[in-house]
């Protein structure tokens, strides 16, 4: 069933995400394709594939590290749908995974907050960190060293799509275990 699932979700993100055009990426990259997750993140099947693939490597994660995680997020906006869809299938099967947001730019007033739905974590929680597309790595590091800030612990980054442009080099030189579901030659066309 997880081979039909990730069969499936490749469909969509090749249907709703992949472009073959030039674009500027936030790493200032110039790139002759795009992969723009959230169009298959934030549709409904896209998100049960999405929720029901990645935790189960969650799952796995845990019974192999013998522990429990606290949460999983990242930075806004492209985790948000991934973690929220990762909460969603572990509360379903009785595993309760929190999600939580990093914020680009610390709240403007109140707490001054970075991170967001943090707080009913206990110091040292082991959190997982999630990341759409994977490209230079820098996304996911900032979110790492937020969260880590924060007092928490990350070992394990996961991803939708890895550009295979050093994203996986530069998250692992941090320490951290990477996974990403696909990559950029699961798209050539």
């Amino acid at each position: 069933m997880m081979q039909a699932n990730r069969t499936r979700l490749l469909e969509i993100l090749t249907h709703l995400s992949y472009q073959q055009r030039e674009v500027t990426l936030a790493s200032g990259k110039k790139s002759n394709f795009y992969i723009d997750c959230k169009q298959t993140t934030l549709s409904a099947e896209g998100q049960i594939l999405v929720g029901r693939l990645l935790y189960a490597k969650i799952r796995d994660y845990q019974q192999i590290q013998g522990i429990s995680l606290a949460g999983v997020g990242g930075l806004t906006l492209g985790a948000d749908p991934i973690a929220t869809a990762i909460s969603m299938t572990s509360a379903l099967a009785g595993d309760p995974i929190d999600a939580f947001i990093v914020r680009k730019e610390p709240k403007g007033h109140g707490t001054g907050a970075w991170l967001e739905g943090c707080d009913r974590f206990a110091e040292g929680s082991e959190v997982i960190v999630v990341e759409d597309v994977a490209t230079t790595g820098g996304s996911a590091l900032k979110a790492v060293r937020r969260v880590r800030d924060a007092g928490y612990k990350v070992r394990l980054v996961l991803g939708l799509v890895d550009r295979l442009e050093g994203g996986r080099a530069a998250i692992e030189a941090e320490d951290l275990e990477f996974f990403s579901l696909f990559d950029r030659n699961d798209f050539s066309k």
